[in-house]
């Protein structure tokens, strides 16, 4: 492995390590939020359901319901369903709800980070725009 790419992990590790010190999501944290609200919503939907909505793979849900249960932030119990098939339904235990509201906490809070970020974004672009409106600077409306 090369030096810079030593580096350039090592840098990214240290700067995911950061952000998790300070509350803010993780890529996981995204994952698990998504899925514990989808089963708080519709505890009886199957993994390949589950996985459709979530936009992932089956085998990455079930391996995320596993890890989930593994917790003890879900139980998954099994009952019959019309066609005499076996399915689970998932249901969030106390430690889960507590869990959603902490990961729905740093969701919030990293959206409310990114909605910041790209307001002050917008007003640069305006302000950066508005140079091109001043009397005797060639305009947008010139350019077209």
């Amino acid at each position: 492995m090369s030096n810079t790419l030593f580096f350039v992990l090592i840098l990214n590790y240290h700067s995911v390590q950061e952000l998790n010190t300070q509350g803010f999501l993780t890529l996981q944290d995204e994952i698990s939020y998504k899925l514990l609200k989808i089963i708080e919503e519709e505890p009886h939907l199957s993994q390949r359901e589950i996985a459709a909505r979530m936009g992932v793979s089956l085998g990455k849900a079930n391996y995320c319901l596993k890890s989930l249960i593994e917790k003890g932030f879900i139980k998954a119990r099994n009952f019959y369903n019309n066609n005499n098939k076996v399915g689970y339904i998932y249901i969030l235990t106390p430690r889960g709800v507590e869990e959603k509201i902490s990961v729905t906490y740093r969701f919030l809070k990293r959206k409310m980070r990114e909605y910041e970020d790209i307001k002050a974004e917008i007003e640069s672009l305006k302000a950066e725009t508005d140079e091109f409106k001043k009397p005797g600077t060639r305009g947008l409306r010139d350019e077209q």
